[in-house]
């Protein structure tokens, strides 16, 4: 029988390790080496590091509003051309978008060159580096979500001005926190705060999304996403981001005009992409609580308490989200058979949106 004294021990390495294997990756990439500084892409830059020019806004109600003020920003992505790209090839492209650890190797290793084997072409966005944070796995206030909105919207403007890129053609793929930005993407609100004119992601792939359960309203209206087709992945074995919120969430979707397809992935955990196929108990994140009574509208921004209907104060939400929506630790886990089968799903559904 372990002493106590050796439980502890053993308890604190474990939480160490988990701590290395969420922001070690975001350490290493956050720091490319050679980052070039753009305005655009119009001169074709072939495969590396750029940083480029975005915002921090501080609230929905900043990215909505465009008279409002947004405090200045650079992001950072790493390109991925397929093999033989060409200026006027019009080539399809994917804006990859990490969650609360970081950029983390599998994006590039696995994500990106799968993409590239498609002949889609993919760009990292870097969300925490430029801004000098590593993770925000124990504080999501470290990084405000609507600068992942903010970068990948710059990102998508970017990406339009590649000669070797089909503007028509751009879609956004989120892990995590990052699936929060591929699916809010879509709202419109969103889209005419941050997007240029004319433009707009062609497509939206929340991976075991963050932001179904909580502070997201399930009764969504028809106009309030776009026309952009969804696919969500979510493992079913989720104990970070629960899968039957998503669901739910993209049912509502589906319903309200926007077609969005929900894969459930058996014996998946959260990160089921990751190589290592180890699980990881994370006891210090915090996760949404399933059954959280908190709604919020997206479209009118406005609170209410889901079991009696009332309207919540901003200046209350937080307190109210604290008592009822969330709750720490959760479990990460890497399982190639999931991500294999999420893969495919992602091959065909860009298959049918790109016209391949």
């Amino acid at each position: 029988m372990h002493s106590p004294i050796a439980q502890a021990t053993a308890r604190s390495m474990r939480w160490a390790l988990a701590c290395l294997l969420l922001t070690l990756p975001a350490m290493l990439q956050a720091q490319p080496g050679v980052v070039t500084p753009v305005t655009d892409f119009a001169s074709a830059p072939g495969n590396g590091w750029y940083s480029f020019a975005s915002s921090t806004p501080r609230s929905l109600a900043e990215v909505i509003d465009r008279s409002r003020p947004r405090a200045a920003a650079s992001a950072a992505g790493q390109l991925w051309l397929p093999p033989g790209a060409k200026a006027g090839a019009g080539v399809p492209a994917v804006v990859l978008v990490h969650g609360s650890g970081g950029v983390y190797p599998e994006l590039a290793e696995f994500w990106a060159a799968r993409l590239n084997a498609q002949g889609i072409a993919a760009f990292i966005v870097d969300v925490f580096g430029p801004r000098g944070v590593q993770s925000t796995a124990d504080d999501q206030s470290l990084v405000p979500f609507s600068a992942d909105l903010a970068d990948s919207y710059a990102a998508l403007g970017l990406l339009a001005s590649h000669p070797s890129i089909d503007r028509q053609r751009i879609a956004i793929m989120g892990f995590s926190r990052g699936g929060t930005a591929a699916w809010r993407t879509a709202v419109r609100r969103i889209g005419a705060g941050l997007g240029q004119e004319g433009l707009r992601f062609a497509a939206h792939i929340p991976v075991y999304s963050g932001g179904c359960t909580g502070i997201t309203s399930i009764g969504v209206r028809p106009g309030v996403f776009g026309p952009s087709p969804m696919l969500w992945l979510h493992g079913d074995e989720d104990d970070y981001t629960d899968a039957g919120d998503c669901r739910t969430y993209a049912q509502a979707i589906q319903a309200a005009g926007t077609p969005a397809e929900f894969v459930l992935l058996p014996g998946a955990r959260h990160k089921f992409d990751l190589n290592d196929p180890r699980r990881v108990q994370l006891p210090r994140v915090i996760k949404s609580r399933r059954g959280c009574p908190l709604e919020f509208d997206i479209d009118a921004l406005a609170y209410r308490d889901r079991r009696d209907g009332s309207a919540i104060a901003s200046t209350d939400v937080g307190t109210f989200a604290r008592t009822h929506c969330t709750a720490t630790g959760a479990t990460i886990e890497g399982n190639r058979s999931a991500r294999e089968a999420a893969a495919q799903a992602v091959d065909a559904f860009l298959k049918r949106v790109f016209r391949l």
